[in-house]
């Protein structure tokens, strides 16, 4: 499966955006899916996952209360809406794809990954 995310930008504090993540070339409602990002000098993180049926979802602490995170398997997009940003958002943020039904946190649980969009949160 083929991933492209898109809709990152620049936002000031406070501010919102919705990612996109767009697949392609196999079943997307067989995969679960989820969002990471990278911060400059940092390792990849965890933000948000659900289920290939989109019934489950789990999102880190750090983004809980403020992000969302659904899908559409009719159009093979996923979604992660940024609400309340802040500072510490910024980064690429990456979707990824597993070939199962099942949540997973961790980058080595996925196959398939996203090249990025870049999330820039100004103060």
């Amino acid at each position: 499966v083929q991933l492209v995310e898109s809709g990152g930008g620049l936002v000031q504090v406070g501010g919102s955006l919705r990612l996109s993540c767009e697949a392609s070339g196999r079943t997307f409602s067989s995969y679960a899916m989820g969002w990471f990002r990278q911060a400059p000098g940092k390792q990849r993180e965890f933000v948000a996952t659900i289920s290939a049926s989109g019934s489950t979802t789990l999102l880190s602490d750090s983004v809980k209360g403020r992000f969302t995170i659904s899908r559409d398997n009719a159009k093979s997009t996923m979604y992660l809406q940024m609400n309340s940003l802040k500072p510490e958002d910024t980064a690429v943020y990456f979707c990824a794809a597993r070939p199962l039904e099942f949540i997973a946190a961790l980058t080595r649980s996925y196959d398939h990954w996203g090249q990025g969009t870049l999330v820039t949160v100004s103060s």
